[in-house]
């Protein structure tokens, strides 16, 4: 990541990375097929860990409650002081790299199909056909989104969970 943040996403190549990690270009693909594979591989668990959370929390509990409590782990990796600026300008290059923010943007609408599939679950309404429970994933999805262009448009002004709480918040389905 220290390698995208100081020569730049696209000047970076499999070369450098493979270098900086002490292996061969061969083993490196043996582990990502590519260096966009490497950036956004974590959307990927991330989206699992949060379905995995939904179905830990309280049966009882409201939905909306649960989906910011489960978002909690979102804000406590951007917010984590051992992640610091390397993280931020990390989620700066993937929001400015128009094939990077592309697949993020695909990767976040997988992460909500987990959690709408857990979702479903936890609510009773698994009739795909029924609407409710997806407008509520995706409402909590954008509010997701909005902390995340703010915190990272605002130079962190605020900690991204207040931010979080702030769009969640502004919506508070009941």
């Amino acid at each position: 990541m220290d390698l995208f943040v100081e020569k730049g996403y696209d000047e970076t190549t499999i070369d450098d990375l493979a270098a900086a990690a002490g292996m061969s270009k061969r083993t490196f693909f043996r582990y990502f097929a590519s260096k966009e594979e490497l950036v956004m591989g974590k959307y990927e668990v991330l989206g699992e860990q949060l379905a995995e959370d939904l179905a830990a929390r309280p049966a009882d509990e409201p939905i909306w409650v649960s989906l910011r409590q489960v978002f909690g782990r979102v804000a406590e990796y951007f917010e984590s002081e051992a992640r610091g600026a390397t993280t931020v300008a990390m989620e700066k290059i993937v929001r400015d790299h128009p094939t990077l923010n592309a697949s993020y943007l695909d990767r976040v609408s997988r992460m909500q199909e987990l959690v709408l599939d857990e979702a479903r679950t936890r609510t009773g309404r698994s009739d795909p056909a029924d609407p409710r429970t997806a407008a509520i994933v995706g409402a909590a999805f954008s509010c997701l989104l909005a902390a995340w262009t703010t915190w990272l448009t605002t130079n962190q002004a605020q900690p991204f969970g207040e931010l979080l709480d702030q769009a969640m918040d502004a919506i508070q389905p009941t």
